[in-house]
């Protein structure tokens, strides 16, 4: 779980902390429309029906918990999944969960694990502009929707 754990943060540090080398002057790519086609045709062929945030991001509340409920700075303990459109996963914790602020994560996180309350799991579909944009992230390519089956353990 540590290791879990120091791979998320490692993540999103490399994000905010990455000097890549695309031409500072080239605005990145906005990959809004294609994920909003994609995840319409993900929820589609698997016979889903999700809400859209103002943001564009897309939530399955499956249970919605009875705990307490978090706001984008708690920390929290949260059991997932995630992976690509394509089904292929590309991280997992254990079942006891992982546990982290909200406000150091991608924002589909930062917005997406305040909808649950603690015991409450789901499904949140994040497009590119909400998670790692038009940067490639490990197996994660530029511009991917991300698929996270969570379910919140505990605020902490």
């Amino acid at each position: 779980m540590k290791h879990l754990l120091s791979a998320l943060f490692a993540l999103t540090l490399f994000i905010s902390c990455n000097s890549s080398d695309k031409d500072l002057n080239t605005p990145p790519k906005d990959y809004s429309a294609e994920n909003d086609k994609e995840i319409i045709d993900y929820l589609a062929k698997n016979n889903l029906t999700a809400k859209k945030t103002e943001s564009g991001l897309y939530y399955i509340i499956t249970e919605p918990g009875t705990g307490k409920q978090p706001t984008a700075t708690s920390s929290v303990t949260v059991a997932y999944k995630g992976y690509l459109t394509n089904g292929k996963t590309f991280d997992q914790s254990t079942t006891a969960g992982a546990t982290f602020p909200l406000n150091k994560v991608i924002a589909g996180w930062t917005e997406g694990i305040p909808l649950f309350k603690e015991g409450g799991n789901g499904v949140l579909l994040i497009p590119a502009h909400l998670a790692y944009g038009d940067n490639n992230v490990g197996s994660i390519p530029a511009g991917s929707v991300l698929i996270f089956d969570v379910k919140l353990i505990s605020v902490n």
